[in-house]
């Protein structure tokens, strides 16, 4: 196994980032399952670096918050595929710490590093209409879990995958992890997706697989005031670090288009004279100038709110169980402010590189630009702006979430 200790996380980042850009145009197009992929990361030992810091070692492990969002939204700049992949491996490594206890947590935890664990799965914090679609059953060497989540993230790579299950008996719901390879877990990865095609997603099924007692993390109340305030940072975890995958996939587009912008020629006149027109390369052409202004403005604009969002979430996870609930409900307003600037910055820019870009495709192969789109597409298909402006706006003139 491939031993990393935090500082040295940049550099093995921007290595395998500049390894991924390679080739990232011609496995979007063949939207295969991830597998050599995530060779690629268990070589560079991101699974283990991407997880909760921890004391063991000589260098101690994992990183800080502020430093797994830096990674995957580089990683996301050339792959977001890969980058969404690792941003619901990241958030759901801290599932022991969140729902679990102290005392059980670490040694869970280690476990995971060791052996180069990458988590897959979706925790819900329920409420009383909720339903995951599983249910665990007690047995008598401790439980079986049986039912289908439709889309679920990583099941098909991932090493173990998390849940929120109810129990048959008490109705109660808890958070399981499970190994995917037990023989009762069926995994049926998506196919003809339009964007993210290399996130490892699909929908699994479980046929009676036995969950032992160890594997129950904790229990979640359907009441939404009886939950920690440092538990429910969970899924605002993942949300934040699926802004930073949006927020790094739009950086590189725009990297991308600049890049070719810069070696394609105009034949634009910029001025007349009595010795005829004199013809610009694209730095000379105001019209562009004007356009990468703008959208340079408004990547670096969106970073900024990110930026906050990821400082306030590193406070509340280095709070823990401290955390109170109005620190909470600060922290969700930055996260969907930070959601709500992102998705308008990425859609807008990855549509205008298209037109900037536009005469490529007759001077050179097609550059494959398209695939920000498609994958800025589908990572903010799934969360309704209107609905996170109405929360902000709520926090903002009442003071509730």
């Amino acid at each position: 196994m491939t031993t990393l200790i935090p500082s040295a996380s940049p550099r093995v980042v921007r290595e395998l980032a500049d390894d991924l850009a390679v080739d990232a145009d011609l496995r979007d197009r063949a939207g295969k399952p991830p597998f050599d992929e995530v060779a690629r990361l268990r070589e560079a030992g991101l699974p283990a670096l991407l997880t909760p810091p921890g004391p063991d070692g000589p260098g101690g492990r994992g990183v800080d918050w502020r430093t797994a969002c830096t990674a995957v939204r580089d990683i996301a700049a050339a792959d977001s595929s890969i980058a969404e992949l690792l941003a619901h491996h990241h958030a759901l490594s801290w599932s022991p710490r969140l729902f679990g206890t102290a005392e059980d947590a670490p040694t869970l935890e280690l476990r995971a590093v060791h052996e180069q664990w990458l988590w897959g799965g979706d925790i819900d914090l329920p409420d009383a209409q909720t339903s995951t679609g599983l249910a665990l059953t007690p047995a008598a060497d401790g439980y079986v879990l049986n039912g289908r989540r439709p889309l679920t993230a990583g099941v098909a790579v991932a090493d173990r995958l998390v849940h929120t299950a109810r129990r048959t008996d008490s109705g109660t719901w808890v958070v399981v992890h499970v190994d995917p390879a037990h023989p009762g877990v069926s995994v049926e990865p998506a196919h003809d997706l339009l964007g993210q095609r290399l996130s490892g997603a699909g929908g699994v099924s479980y046929d009676d697989v036995p969950v032992a007692a160890h594997q129950v993390l904790g229990g979640v109340p359907v009441d939404e005031h009886e939950i920690s305030p440092f538990t429910a940072l969970a899924p605002l975890a993942r949300r934040l670090l699926l802004v930073h995958v949006g927020l790094g996939n739009a950086e590189g587009a725009l990297a991308e288009a600049r890049d070719i912008s810069r070696a394609l020629p105009r034949a634009r006149p910029l001025a007349d004279a009595d010795s005829g027109a004199h013809y610009g390369t694209p730095p000379a052409d105001p019209y562009l100038l004007l356009a990468y202004g703008e959208l340079a403005t408004s990547v670096h604009s969106a970073g900024a709110v990110v930026d906050r969002a990821a400082d306030a979430l590193a406070h509340g996870l280095a709070e823990g169980p401290a955390l109170g609930a109005d620190e909470r409900a600060d922290i969700a307003f930055l996260v969907g402010a930070a959601e709500a600037v992102t998705a308008d910055s990425a859609l807008h820019i990855t549509t205008r590189v298209l037109e900037l870009t536009a005469d490529a495709p007759t001077l050179a192969t097609d550059p494959g630009l398209d695939r920000f789109w498609r994958n800025a597409r589908a990572l903010t298909a799934h969360g309704s702006a209107a609905h996170r402006l109405r929360d902000i706006g709520e926090h903002y003139l009442n003071g509730l979430q």
